[in-house]
């Protein structure tokens, strides 16, 4: 299997299928207004095809699908029946934030998704139209009645933002459990330049845990032998959660994922400052197997362990100022798929 300078394989990939988003959350896309990626730059669904394999010959496993919001890309469930077919594709999955889902679930379930996160930080109509802009909570939450049934496996994300809705992590697991859905909490991250973060607003895992230990009594936590990002952790009853550390305790040199933009730009960190264009050999004609050494030399050579050197910064300030990520979208984090 390829792997990159500390041995990390190339196993994982991020596919974003558009930049755009329906919501302005405060923590990913805060500002009104942002630079677009060109619409005719963004790749085909043929064009998405042609790559995924070309990774999936690369030792490529899983794939998930993201934005910016996936499901305001038209027709996604056409992509979706494409990459489902697959067979080396051991996991095809989907993050949203829910305001589309419920009258495409089960137009996704047929397709052949696999599984389904849905990103929601607050159960309170007035927090979450603070938060996201909008005033979406309820269809954000008929979405996951609608799709909990369809995908057993289903993923709730929670960003935990200090005095915004840290007070909410035993109401979200309670929700969770409605419809068995596993909540993963979020720790606040410091991506993109808009987003105001502050170390304070951060809540750690530690704290977390102590947090819900007080509310549910003994936590344990369960040993497994993967890459993914999230600790899991469960209860007495059985009930489990996870959480995301990526601030406090990086996962960097773990991570065996990557990121293609939803036109052709392949960075293979968070916080890479600049990627590799996959659409313009694609676009040139260039063959199969020039496509497959651009990807294989560019994963030998990385060595990015982005979060950890956030984590070492002492003095830890936006990771690009607002006035260059207006200049250029690339450098916004949702637009990387996050």
């Amino acid at each position: 299997m390829l792997s990159d300078t500390f041995n990390r394989p190339l196993r994982n990939l991020r596919l974003s299928v558009t930049d755009r988003c329906n919501l302005r959350c405060s923590y990913c896309m805060p500002e009104s207004d942002y630079v677009w990626l060109p619409r005719e730059d963004l790749l085909h669904f043929e064009e998405i095809d042609k790559l995924v394999d070309s990774f999936l010959d690369l030792g490529l496993q899983k794939v998930r699908i993201t934005g910016g919001e996936p499901l305001l890309r038209r027709d996604l469930s056409s992509l979706i029946a494409r990459l489902a077919t697959k067979q080396r594709l051991q996991d095809l999955a989907l993050t949203t934030n829910g305001v589309l889902l419920g009258p495409v679930a089960h137009q996704l379930k047929k397709a052949g998704l696999h599984r389904i996160t849905v990103s929601l930080d607050t159960l309170q109509p007035n927090r979450f139209e603070k938060i996201a802009r909008f005033d979406e909570l309820d269809r954000v939450l008929d979405g996951i009645k609608i799709s909990a049934p369809l995908f057993p496996d289903l993923k709730i994300d929670m960003v935990v933002i200090r005095g915004v809705n840290d007070d909410e992590l035993s109401p979200m697991i309670e929700f969770g459990k409605q419809f068995g859905a596993e909540v993963r909490f979020i720790e606040y991250m410091d991506v993109g330049g808009a987003t105001r973060w502050s170390p304070d607003a951060v809540v750690s895992r530690t704290e977390l845990l102590r947090r819900l230990a007080t509310h549910y009594g003994t936590i344990e936590m369960i040993d497994e032998q993967n890459s993914a990002p999230a600790q899991r952790y469960q209860f007495n009853d059985g009930t489990s959660f996870g959480i995301i550390a990526s601030t406090t305790e990086p996962f960097c040199r773990q991570c065996d994922r990557s990121r293609l933009t939803a036109d052709g730009m392949w960075y293979l960190c968070l916080y890479a400052s600049g990627g590799v264009s996959l659409r313009n050999p694609l676009r040139s004609n260039a063959s199969v197997e020039h496509i497959q050494t651009l990807i294989q030399h560019t994963w030998e050579k990385r060595n990015d362990r982005g979060a950890e050197t956030r984590l070492s910064d002492s003095d830890r300030a936006a990771f690009v100022p607002v006035d260059t990520l207006r200049k250029d979208p690339h450098l916004e984090m949702h637009t990387r798929g996050g």
